[in-house]
Parts: C-alpha cells; sequence; structure tokens
C-alpha cells in the first residue's frame, strides 16, 4: 500500500517515520519551509529512549503526479484548504483519506469534497512538539492511533488499512465507533485548550487559583451541551473519565493551542472553539463562557 503523509509535523512527521522504519512505502508531502529542513537535517525524531534521522522520501505539491492507496492528512486545520487542492492528483478512484486533525469539521468538508466513501475517521494521541531546527521531539511514551468507518459499517478495506498501519513502534486500535470517540476528544481538547488561553496558564495554575475549578466545570458542561445537542451520544464514564483527567490539581497540563498561543503562532480558534459556538447557535445553545474564549483567541490573532 503506497502512503502519502500530509505533512511531517509533530503527529505526522512521527507517525510516518514509524510508518518508514517499519519498511512502509511512505512519502511525505511538504511545503518549502519543510522541504529546506528535510534536506538540511533529514527527519530527526528524538524520543525519550534516543534520537534518530532518517532520510525518508517526500515532495512538494508541484511533484505530486500519481495516486496514493491511502492518503494520512495531518495539517493544522487552518492549513486544510490548501491541503484539499493540494492532494488532488494523489486521490484516485481506490484511495482512501486518514485525517488526524482536531475538531469536526474537516469531516464535512473532505466528505463533500472527495465523497464519503473515501473518507475514514482517525484520531491519534501523542505528546510531541518541534523543536527550533524541525526536530520531532515525543515528550511522552504515548503514541496511539485510531481509524474506523465513519457509518460504523464494516468495510473490507479496512483490513488492508490495519495491515499497512500496523507495526510495533506504535499503539494502532480500529475501532467500532469512531465518530462517538472523536466527539470525546473535541470535548478533551477544547475544554483544556479553553481553560488555559483564557486564563494563560496550565491547569495546575488554574485548579489553584479562587474559581478555577469553578471555570474549568463551567466551560466544561458548556462544550458537553453542545456536542451532545449536534449529535454526541454521551458515555457517562468516559466523560466523567476526562474531567477527572483535566480536573487535577497535581499535574499541570497544557493544550497544543495554548503553547502555540505563547510562542506567537497561529492558532486552531475557529476549528477548536468558532465550530462550537457555530454548533451551539444552529442548535438554540447559549455559550457565554465559550463566547468569551473565541473573543480572546479572536483579539491574539489579530495581533
Amino acid at each position: 500500500m503506497r502512503i502519502l503523509i500530509v505533512g511531517a509535523g509533530a503527529t505526522g512527521g512521527y507517525f510516518g517515520a514509524r510508518l518508514a522504519q517499519a519498511g512502509r512505502d511512505v512519502t511525505f508531502l511538504v511545503r518549502e519551509r519543510r522541504h529546506q529542513q528535510l534536506q538540511q537535517f533529514g527527519l530527526v525524531l528524538q524520543t525519550p529512549e534516543s534520537t534518530e534521522i532518517l532520510r525518508p522520501q517526500w515532495l512538494q505539491a508541484a511533484e505530486l503526479t500519481t495516486s496514493f492507496d491511502l492518503i494520512i492528512l495531518s495539517v493544522k486545520s487552518f492549513a486544510l484548504e490548501q491541503a484539499l487542492q493540494d492532494i488532488v492528483p494523489a486521490v484516485g478512484e481506490e484511495t482512501l483519506i486518514l485525517p488526524l486533525l482536531n475538531g469536526m469539521r474537516h469531516l464535512d468538508l473532505l466528505r463533500a469534497r472527495f465523497g464519503d466513501h473515501r473518507v475514514l475517521g482517525g484520531m491519534c494521541k501523542i505528546h510531541a512538539t518541534l523543536g527550533d531546527q524541525g526536530e520531532i521531539i515525543q515528550l511522552s511514551r504515548l503514541h496511539q492511533l485510531y481509524f474506523g468507518t465513519l457509518d460504523n459499517r464494516d468495510d473490507p478495506r479496512l483490513a488492508q488499512v490495519e495491515e499497512a498501519l500496523r507495526t510495533p513502534q506504535f499503539d494502532l486500535f480500529p475501532s467500532a465507533d469512531i465518530i462517538t470517540e472523536l466527539w470525546e476528544k473535541w470535548l478533551l481538547l477544547s475544554t483544556l485548550g479553553a481553560v488555559t488561553c483564557l486564563a494563560r496558564g496550565n491547569t495546575q495554575q488554574v485548579l489553584r487559583s479562587e474559581g478555577g475549578e469553578a471555570l474549568l466545570q463551567a466551560l466544561f458542561s458548556e462544550i458537553l451541551s453542545v456536542i451532545t445537542a449536534d449529535g454526541y451520544r454521551p458515555r457517562p464514564a468516559v466523560t466523567a473519565g476526562i474531567y477527572q483527567w483535566l480536573n487535577n490539581p497535581e499535574t499541570a497540563m497544557t493544550s497544543s493551542m495554548y503553547r502555540d498561543l505563547t510562542q506567537g503562532y497561529r492558532i486552531e480558534a475557529d476549528q477548536i472553539i468558532g465550530d462550537l459556538l457555530h454548533r451551539a447557535r444552529r442548535n438554540g445553545l447559549s455559550t457565554p463562557l465559550l463566547n468569551a474564549v473565541y473573543v480572546n483567541l479572536q483579539v491574539y490573532q489579530q495581533g
């Protein structure tokens, strides 16, 4: 199976590197700046155990002329529109597209552009970031990849996808209900992003502040009400576990959006928070805290 990894950042770069190490036919689609970094330094993977330098196959959009069997989309959500244009030559009759993006809006865009039959649901759990020279730094041993059909139906093509992605170097989880898991990941990351960005601090600092726990709980409840109104079927044990994980004063947690914000980078405000407000409005819900968070992030983006 020929695999195209769109983006060689902390997520796509990590999982793509692991697949390349396992001997899979992997090619990275990268932008000019990443192309230059790869030429100069290679694909550098720093794990808690070691540092490895790979020289995988990569190309830029103008060089993309043939179709691939599996396209793994791992760009930031704000780069999705350009990525959709770039991958058109790579999408053949039998191509499957596995997105690893935050939020849910990308699924509607992908299905409208390429058809329901080509789009899988996917998500990952990994603590990784990029260093100054584009090195991928794995911050913990967590490296999980989930995938499944969007309608929960069995698809014989999933066996081929699993065979291609299965490697001892990360944990792979075929999912019978990937949509539910995507809703729950959005609940976690949007709550974490909202509270840390609004408070400009980690969860430990928030929870040690007067009113901090009440803020966390209120944001969590608002977001849960929005996704439930928009189609999520709550699993009480799971949502309780997510809240318990967030509400831990002994652990200082931040979101990737908060880390991007503090470094002056572009952020996924529209995709993680703005889309929740859109869904709240269409379901007639009032979400004053989410609105406050979104105003805060929009002001940052104007700077």
